[in-house]
């Protein structure tokens, strides 16, 4: 006598339905960074535009862009995640980034609100700290990567933001 497996058989549909909310479910991705979130409104006072945290990293963050909005070229090495993870809750007319790593070889970029648009900086005048000065900063989630004009170096630095 041969055994005879039974054979499953769903109502035609379901394998529509259930591949349908696989994929209909949106993946929400954490917004994660080395040194956390800090979040920032109109006025904000100055300490709440202080952060610290190290170079670290041989992610060449050209990789990201080679040149940001004004044509700056994106140089400097990383770690891939984001250093800090800046969140602005209005736009802001003007906004200051320095770093300052006591004169170290220090690169910025900063990648938001929408992932085309890049901000980067390198020297501010003499000093080989980076710096980003500039204009109309909409509100949203800014991803901040702190570099060194080397790969695998680390320098402890403090990033400031400042309102002019």
């Amino acid at each position: 006598m041969k055994y005879r497996r039974p054979r499953l058989q769903f109502p035609s549909g379901w394998l529509l339905a259930i591949l349908t909310a696989i994929t209909a479910t949106p993946v929400i991705a954490e917004e994660t960074a080395n040194f956390g979130t800090f979040s920032l409104s109109q006025g904000f006072e100055a300490a709440k535009g202080i952060v610290e945290g190290y170079t670290s990293g041989s992610y060449s963050l050209s990789a990201i862009s080679n040149r940001d909005q004004h044509k700056n070229a994106c140089i400097g090495f990383a770690d891939p995640t984001p250093d800090h993870i800046m969140i602005l809750e209005k736009d802001f007319s003007r906004l200051k980034i320095l770093v300052n790593s006591n004169g170290y070889d220090t690169t910025l970029l900063i990648q938001g609100p929408e992932k085309a648009t890049i901000h980067c900086g390198d020297d501010t005048g003499k000093n080989k700290d980076a710096s980003i000065d500039d204009s109309n900063w909409k509100s949203g989630t800014y991803r901040i990567w702190v570099g060194t004009f080397n790969p695998g170096i680390k320098r402890n630095y403090t990033l400031t933001v400042q309102q002019p």
